[in-house]
């Protein structure tokens, strides 16, 4: 997987370390539960891919809620989102 593509296809920050999940064959709710386990330790220096088969849609508000940045893009190999700590300005 070419993650760097996958991060200027969404805008992500792309000058940080990529924690990556494919989650296209996982079954509800394990990309959603996988990605936030993951995300308790992601770093400011740290930008979390998920490839899904769909857009995570029930992860968006959890996001959100806890003041993560995100990103979505349909993509050939799938959903990818990108995920990481927002900055101040943002």
């Amino acid at each position: 997987m070419d993650t760097d593509a996958y991060l200027d296809e969404v805008g992500a920050p792309n000058r940080r370390t990529v924690d990556f999940l494919d989650a296209r064959e996982l079954p509800p709710p394990e990309p959603l539960q996988q990605t936030m386990n993951r995300l308790v330790e992601l770093d400011a220096e740290t930008v979390f891919v998920q490839l899904n088969d769909r857009a995570p849609q029930f992860l968006y508000p959890k996001l959100e809620d806890r003041g993560f940045s995100y990103r979505t893009a349909e993509h050939d190999d799938g959903v990818v989102t990108a995920i990481w700590q927002a900055e101040p300005d943002e």
